[in-house]
């Protein structure tokens, strides 16, 4: 990575050296005429984070970032000027049937022991990093009785156990009105039964439900499920058609049921656990074109540590992996893992098709605003938090994750519903980085929030919890910045509070439902 600064001069960065294109740095982009230290000239004025052509690039000729083709020019492009979508012709996705196989796996990453931090042990010998109280719902219809009661719980009960971090109501919009016997519903389904089993909710089962709905609760608890083996029905489930006394007798019923589990979680005691039990989601949401040079690639030097101590650690998002999946499958562990990688983006392929979109539709408007010139470029900085490790499994939409290390959990690229899907996987611990800047957070995992830009961290200083743009700089190196979140991560395990905590920001549970509505 060569970054060509000087303290009061125009500065880009250039990640290759194969890159035909550079990104600007300076806060306030660089004027028409402004000279670089390597004595290159910009001919018209170019914003931060956007390209900067570092040589002139001729009408059809490949656009590199990365070291990989984000383009063709779609016109003759001169030395020194600002390179934008209009310019660009995005490239083909790569053919999955071409895509190459794993590679010959290599020695294992040096292992990197000792390191703990303080957590809840569950029965299933899963470790949470909070200890909540979390209720299951089937339809979204008992959605304004549940929150009711949770708003009325939170005021009165949880105030008298002091060891129970929060209630969380598992509210979504599934349930009825659906095709229940659609082969794609085994999707919302199982993302719901997982849900319920996430490791910071403690195996404290509870479920409202209506009574008429398509989902019914033994889709999400059947008979021999363990954690209500030695509970009768009536002690893990309510339906609000079954009141005899109306909304005040739903309220009564439910506030004893959560205050029974209240009495339970309040006994749970951190304890010291092995760096190995964190499950940690990696996402991004809000990117820019510094995604890929400050926050992701340290998240992938935090995501190799987390495999060398043992940990999991998830990268995930369908859009913005497509294009970059030629990189990933030689890096599985197996060729069956290389072949689920290929599996899973031929399917998403599918799914786009039915829609009539394509990976196109992806990149947003503030993507674009922040330098992101197409979902090619977007996809390359985006597969940056994977690190260098080999890829240990594959966990489809809805799936618990089943292996340590490197996990691919395949997501849409929805900020909700991929950190909805992670949850499901057993996520304890996730991590989120944005350049453009979102309040982002989720009630069932502490969010640690990653800024790509130190202007974005000093503006938002009570919303970001890590500045990434030190790295542009020269404060920090990248591999200094890795062990930073690291360790991070295991003070935020250990029950150090995130903004996203502080503030109670909580986004929606989404699920991904690709079946069809009735």
């Amino acid at each position: 990575m060569d970054l060509i600064q000087h303290s009061d001069s125009p500065r880009y960065i250039r990640l290759h050296e194969r890159d035909t294109v550079g990104v600007v740095i300076n806060a306030q982009g660089v004027a028409a005429g402004s000279r670089f230290a390597d004595d290159l000239e910009a001919i018209e004025a170019i914003p931060q984070s956007h390209k900067v052509a570092l040589r002139d690039i001729a009408a059809g000729e490949a656009v590199i970032r990365y070291g990989q083709v984000i383009g063709y020019a779609l016109r003759d492009i001169s030395r020194g000027a600002w390179v934008t979508e209009q310019q660009l012709r995005m490239p083909d996705a790569p053919a999955l049937d071409k895509v190459p196989g794993a590679a010959t796996a290599g020695a294992g990453l040096e292992p990197l022991e000792g390191y703990t931090f303080q957590g809840y042990r569950n029965d299933d010998g899963s470790v949470g990093t909070r200890n909540l109280l979390g209720v299951s719902t089937t339809v979204q219809c008992v959605a304004g009785v549940l929150e009711h009661c949770v708003k009325l719980a939170r005021e009165t009960l949880l105030p008298k156990y002091p060891n129970v971090d929060d209630i969380v109501p598992l509210i979504h919009s599934y349930g009825c009105g659906v095709a229940i016997n659609a082969p794609d519903a085994v999707v919302p389904i199982r993302t719901l039964y997982n849900l319920s089993r996430n490791p910071n909710l403690g195996g404290q089962a509870l479920v409202i439900g209506l009574g008429c709905e398509k989902l019914q609760p033994g889709q999400l608890f059947p008979d021999n499920d363990a954690m209500t083996a030695n509970q009768s029905e009536a002690e893990w489930l309510y339906r609000l058609q079954s009141s005899e006394n109306g909304f005040s007798g739903m309220v009564e019923h439910i506030m004893g049921l959560l205050e029974r589990r209240l009495e339970k979680l309040n006994q749970r005691r951190r304890e010291t656990c092995p760096a190995s039990d964190l499950v940690v989601g990696m996402q991004c949401g809000g990117s820019d074109a510094f995604s890929g040079i400050t926050a992701n690639p340290a998240l992938g030097v935090a995501a190799d540590l987390l495999v060398r101590a043992g940990a999991t650690v998830m990268f995930s998002e369908n859009t913005e992996v497509r294009d970059g999946i030629h990189l990933l499958t030689p890096r599985a562990a197996s060729a069956e893992i290389a072949d689920a990688l290929v599996h899973e983006m031929a399917w998403y392929d599918q799914y786009l098709a039915r829609g009539m979109a394509d990976r196109s539709a992806n990149t947003t408007p503030g993507n674009k605003k922040g330098g992101l010139n197409n979902i090619v470029e977007k996809a390359m900085g985006s597969i940056a938090k994977s690190g260098s490790s080999p890829i240990a499994g594959v966990v489809p939409p809805g799936e618990r994750v089943r292996v340590k290390g490197l996990n691919y959990c395949a997501t849409p690229a929805s900020d909700f519903i991929c950190g909805t899907l992670q949850l499901a996987a057993g996520m304890n611990l996730h991590i989120f980085t944005t350049g453009r800047g979102t309040p982002y957070g989720l009630a069932m995992a502490p969010v640690i929030k990653v800024a790509t830009r130190s202007e974005l961290a000093e503006r938002w200083a009570d919303l970001i919890d890590v500045d990434a743009g030190r790295i542009l700089s020269g404060g920090v190196t990248l591999e200094e910045l890795g062990w930073e979140i690291f360790r991070l991560y295991l003070s935020v395990a250990s029950g150090e509070k995130t903004w996203a905590e502080k503030h109670r920001i909580h986004n929606d549970l989404v699920l991904f439902n690709p079946a069809p509505v009735t």
